[in-house]
């Protein structure tokens, strides 16, 4: 690590992110090694990035029965057509005050509005070569179609509603974009500023939902009532 700061030109990462898992070290040695990190002060905060739900959560009880450093981001895929991190990984977000990066919000370039039923997009485009990450696209396509008609209304890129819709998330903390040229990074930089309206918002993750799944339907008969106050 001291060789990499030291051709980096700088005495320590802010933000220092396990980017894959790994299923044959321990977590148990994972944590030490970045709590390591974070006391010899070369390291600020751990992260981590496309790790499944339970083994997040057995780092942070590790973490914490050890007094060693937590994680405290997660820089995962989520995308308006990619829906899945919902079932499991938001409720362990919020529960464990973890901040979500996301990557590939417009997945891959799908969701920019370029591509639909029987096309292949446009002659360069990322995704055209390179066919990740996987998504449905039956459902993609209706989640295009929607934003299509509500960046009509405002005026604005496909691309711009779906970088919206993500940001509106009270889980999300930032996004990371992948713009290839000035135009794209200035129509999605100016993602921020669009405001969608709760109807929209509504409209647009009622296309977008995800089939029900066991245990979530069934916890939704069981004691959905229970909800907690609010702190």
């Amino acid at each position: 690590m001291s060789k990499s700061l030291e051709r980096l030109q700088t005495d320590h990462i802010d933000l220092y992110q396990i980017h894959a898992t790994d299923g044959v070290t321990p977590v148990e040695e994972t944590m030490r090694a970045l709590d390591d990190l974070v006391r010899q002060g070369m390291v600020r905060y751990a992260g981590v990035s496309n790790w499944q739900a339970w083994k997040i959560m057995k780092a942070q009880g590790i973490a914490q029965h050890a007094g060693l450093a937590r994680f405290e981001t997660l820089q995962a895929y989520y995308s308006i057509a990619g829906r899945d991190l919902e079932r499991e990984v938001v409720p362990l977000l919020e529960d464990q005050k973890i901040g979500l990066m996301v990557w590939s919000p417009l997945a891959g370039g799908l969701l920019s509005g370029k591509f639909g039923p029987g096309s292949n997009g446009p002659e360069g485009a990322r995704r055209v070569a390179f066919d990740f990450p996987p998504v449905d696209k039956d459902r993609a396509w209706k989640c295009v179609d929607a934003m299509r008609g509500i960046g009509d209304k405002h005026g604005v890129s496909v691309a711009r509603v779906a970088l919206a819709w993500i940001l509106a998330k009270p889980f999300v903390t930032s996004i990371i974009i992948g713009a290839k040229t000035m135009e794209q990074l200035d129509d999605n930089l100016d993602a921020a500023k669009l405001n969608l309206s709760a109807e929209e918002m509504k409209t647009l993750d009622e296309v977008s939902a995800l089939p029900a799944e066991y245990p979530g339907w069934m916890l939704a008969r069981q004691g959905a009532e229970r909800v907690p106050k609010p702190k």
